[in-house]
């Protein structure tokens, strides 16, 4: 059945494992210390126009947000996110398993507001009790967003101001960061984030690699005894090489970017044929994750054709669905999509 659940719904681009397959046979330093890990490293950091940035690898999503929060905060400090936030939401609870609360705030359309953020550390300091309390050091943000909205620049700007402000942590998760990148909506590119936030990732398990993310600190900011904080946690691989190769394989020639574009035309492609059957949408997404209001009746027709992602309840008759386009999504692909459309309408 053709899969539109997810962009991880495949293993890895042919690139990708052609590079893992190449280089199997190849005798390595293990944890992330061979060379690939290095040359990854550096095209990374040349791609971020970051010299003196600093880069680490990761398996997946979860690991790395909790990894980095509960690395880079003390006991006492907390981290800030959008109700809808990845790290509230999706993650069953890893940072609160950490040790580490995760302060709400109300959330746009699956973004946070520089001023909600400013309230609440000001109505921290505010208190006089405040030593009493966890301290907000951090703000969580992913771009794209769980509803697949994006930052402007203008709005990175105004929350590194804040937490400039208020000497926190800006953190930007990226688990979809190419598929953003890419999106003709933004004004973002990979300098601006790597100038604005403190720490970010860049995400490979969704775009591209079988698994893996590139963790960006900047310069002095990657915490002491990183490697052995990440073994502390579970998270280190000791094939580190796994990652590396296929980082280095993403930015090489562009790949990552070249990914993310597939994925844009793909989406494009896929709004229109809900677009012409006058299917609504649920929220204007720029990115690849659409999502799309079906009469419940109608989405369990389409379910004998095509997989999707339930998303939420709209009410007792109709449900929010997500489609998703990735690296693997193809035109034959969007024609199974589209007859099965034409036989539930």
């Amino acid at each position: 059945m053709v899969s539109f659940e997810s962009d991880y719904i495949a293993g890895a681009h042919p690139k990708v494992l052609q590079r893992l397959v190449d280089t199997n046979q190849e005798s390595l330093s293990g944890y992330g210390t061979d060379k690939y890990c290095s040359s990854a490293k550096e095209k990374i950091k040349k791609a971020c126009d970051a010299p003196d940035a600093e880069v680490e690898f990761l398996t997946g999503g979860t690991q790395t947000n909790m990894v980095v929060i509960s690395t880079m905060l003390r006991g006492n400090e907390g981290v800030i996110a959008a109700k809808t936030g990845h790290i509230n939401c999706h993650e069953a609870g890893s940072v609160e398993y950490s040790g580490y609360k995760v302060m709400e705030v109300e959330q746009y359309e699956g973004k946070l507001k520089a001023k909600d953020v400013d309230a609440l550390a000001e109505t921290f300091y505010g208190d006089e009790n405040h030593e009493h309390m966890v301290y907000p050091k951090m703000v969580y943000i992913s771009h794209p967003t769980e509803y697949g909205t994006l930052y402007s620049k203008a709005e990175l700007e105004e929350l590194a101001a804040v937490c400039k402000k208020y000497s926190m942590y800006l953190f930007l998760d990226g688990a979809r960061l190419g598929y953003g990148l890419m999106s003709k909506a933004t004004d973002v590119s990979l300098h601006d984030i790597a100038k604005l936030c403190d720490v970010f990732y860049i995400g490979g398990t969704k775009v591209g690699a079988l698994c893996g993310e590139a963790i960006v600190f900047k310069k002095g900011l990657r915490p002491e005894h990183f490697v052995g904080l990440i073994k502390q946690r579970g998270a280190l691989v000791a094939k580190g090489r796994m990652l590396g190769v296929q980082f280095d394989a993403l930015f090489t020639d562009g790949l990552y970017f070249e990914i993310g574009r597939h994925a844009e035309e793909m989406k494009e492609k896929l709004r229109k044929l809900f677009i012409d059957r006058g299917i609504r949408f649920f929220i204007d997404s720029p990115t690849n994750q659409q999502f799309v209001i079906l009469e419940n009746s109608m989405m369990e027709e389409l379910k004998k054709y095509v997989a999707f992602s339930f998303w939420e309840k709209l009410d007792a008759d109709h449900t929010v669905v997500r489609f998703a386009t990735g690296w693997s999504t193809t035109e034959e692909d969007l024609k199974v999509l589209e007859d099965a459309l034409n036989k539930v309408m």
